[in-house]
């Protein structure tokens, strides 16, 4: 009756993994970082977004602004902090950081070479590239001079289970040839991005998680077509989430990033700390909400007194607070189990993170607007922006229902039958 509680016996994390305090070299970076977003970035918003306004959606260039914000943090030593081999710092140091950057999310994370997917794809060149494929691809984008798109998700098929990936990567003598159509590959409308790395099936008769392969394709390879830029929640985003046709696209079987039949397992190792990073720069635009929030409670009178003396909008204020430092918590975790025990380790907690993150960014950012009324659905404030984008949140890197499955799965292995 009672061997269920067996389980029990040993406590899920052990005091070391109670220290989450970051390092002193992490310390002095946060402070330049902030010191570089109100000096800096902050005052660069209105040249963004005025410079997009006038482009219009279709125009994928880079607000001229950014670039001076690249040099600036590249002279502060603001540059590359997420790969521990470039920065000396590890996930949980770089959590903090990238939660700053989380403040200003079109424009900060850019301005460190710190933007998803490139990060992503950065890590991969890092971890499995060859010597070549790290000085044509890894070195220019290290040093932003590049960019580029990670080319997974598809179409015609529920992508949240990468086995069903239809795209085929064929060996043809000393080419592999790559038909597909794939869609949400992020960045590649930006007129810099010059590489994809691109997901599909190499042997769909091996077994379910050997079948893929990731491969190295030159956005202007023949066959590769741009079709359009998916706009999330109505907004086009300076980089662009595209649909894109592989139409027998030929390229060197030296492409192949990795070893044919590990792309799944190339996969996993891209996404677990990108998920944290996601994360920590999701907390970031959350406190940037909090902090509107307040200030328009202090500022706004209703019924003959301040929002902000209203008990409801002080209950809106105080629920924040609590989930916001919840969540923190839980992701620096996650982060600081990476550092120690790897990915697989990790990949529970992980998981709970991205779930949690973004339920807990959309509840603030959600109040905010409500406290700012007609204002809050508006662009006058970044309010809407930031909702759209962290509700699309709960969809990519893996659906809040994979990630609930992921933590269930490990529960259960806890009390086996």
């Amino acid at each position: 009756m009672t061997s269920h509680l067996s389980a029990l016996r040993s406590a899920p994390l052990d005091s070391d993994s109670l220290d989450l305090r970051p390092s002193a070299k992490a310390l002095e970076l946060r402070d330049k970082l902030v010191d570089f977003m109100h000096g800096h970035v902050f005052p660069a918003e209105h040249s963004y977004e005025e410079y997009r306004r006038q482009a219009g959606p279709d125009d994928h260039t880079l607000p001229p602004v950014v670039e001076e914000l690249k040099k600036e943090a590249r002279a502060r030593g603001l540059w590359n902090l997420f790969l521990p081999a470039e920065s000396g710092i590890g996930q949980l140091d770089y959590a903090s950081l990238a939660e700053v950057t989380g403040w200003s999310l079109h424009l900060a994370p850019e301005a460190t070479n710190g933007q998803a997917p490139d990060t992503g794809n950065m890590e991969l060149l890092h971890l499995f590239g060859t010597d070549t494929q790290k000085k044509q691809w890894l070195e220019p984008l290290l040093d932003g001079e590049i960019r580029s798109a990670f080319s997974m998700t598809e179409v015609n098929v529920a992508s949240s289970d990468a086995t069903n990936i239809e795209t085929r990567i064929e060996r043809d003598g000393d080419h592999y040839v790559i038909n597909g159509r794939k869609w949400w590959t992020s960045g590649a409308a930006d007129p810099r991005c010059k590489v994809l790395i691109v997901m599909g099936k190499t042997d769909p008769t091996a077994p379910a998680h050997r079948q893929q392969s990731m491969v190295l394709v030159p956005i202007d390879t023949p066959g590769v077509t741009v079709v359009r830029d998916v706009p999330v929640f109505g907004r086009y985003d300076q980089h662009g989430h595209c649909e894109v046709v592989y139409d027998d696209v030929r390229v060197p079987v030296e492409n192949i990033l990795g070893e044919e039949g590990a792309g799944f397992a190339v996969a996993q190792a891209r996404l677990g700390p990108g998920r944290i990073h996601h994360c920590m720069r999701a907390l970031g635009a959350s406190e940037r909400a909090l902090a509107l929030m307040t200030a328009r409670a202090q500022s706004r009178v209703a019924f003959g007194k301040p929002l902000a003396d209203q008990g409801v909008v002080q209950q809106q204020i105080a629920e924040s607070r609590i989930a916001l430092d919840q969540a923190r918590l839980l992701c620096q975790l996650a982060a600081k189990t990476i550092d120690e025990h790897g990915n697989k380790a990790a990949a529970p907690y992980v998981s709970a993170a991205k779930v949690a993150v973004p339920r807990v960014a959309l509840e603030v950012i959600d109040r905010a607007i409500q406290v700012h009324g007609g204002a809050g659905v508006s662009d006058d404030v970044p309010l809407a922006a930031m909702y759209g984008w962290h509700r699309a949140m709960r969809i990519f890197d893996g659906p809040d229902e994979v990630h609930v499955r992921t933590i269930a799965k490990t529960e259960l292995r806890k009390y086996p039958r």
